[in-house]
């Protein structure tokens, strides 16, 4: 049974690559809106400086103006009680000179300081109306949704290693 696929050949499928025209500017918002919904606001800052690229989010005008709702971490601590509790146990690491013996000593550990951070970052998004995630994850879907709808039509060469990008030609 003859294969009803469309082949594409490498150089066909460059050429077109080529063709398309992507502006500076939408890769370095691309670029921002990674390094702001991340959390990487020194590298956002100086990206901003280097490509002239604007930050629409003003993470330090954020934290001078915080309201209590940006404390609740998307509802996780939905109580004042809660919330004091949370200080008190934060504050308690200052009392311990030695933090491995502080009852709370595990907030320091790293993982629990990249939650925390995240958990930041998301509030301080979500309070400037921003999405939380970066365009590049959904850019990144769309492509591997893409691909999986042009597998039934087609024959080419696609992106298997999304960290390198390197096309791979079809087995025909």
């Amino acid at each position: 049974m003859a294969s009803s696929k469309k082949v594409v050949t490498r150089d066909e499928w460059e050429r077109k690559l080529r063709d398309v025209k992507i502006r500076k500017e939408d890769m370095d918002r691309l670029v921002m809106n990674f390094l702001v919904t991340e959390g990487f606001v020194d590298a956002a800052d100086r990206f901003r400086l280097e490509s002239g690229t604007q930050c629409t989010v003003c993470v330090a005008c954020t934290l001078l103006t915080w309201s209590p709702n940006v404390f609740e971490f998307d509802g996780k601590l939905d109580s004042e009680q809660a919330f004091l509790k949370e200080i008190e146990k934060t504050v308690a690491l200052l009392v311990f000179e030695d933090v491995e013996n502080c009852p709370y000593g595990e907030l320091l550990d790293i993982s629990h300081r990249l939650k925390t951070a995240n958990e930041v970052n998301t509030a301080i998004l979500t309070s400037q109306s921003h999405e939380k995630d970066p365009k590049l994850t959904s850019l990144l879907k769309m492509l591997i949704w893409t691909q999986d709808q042009l597998d039934e039509k087609a024959a080419y060469p696609r992106i298997n290693n999304f960290s390198t990008a390197a096309l791979e030609d079809p087995a025909i």
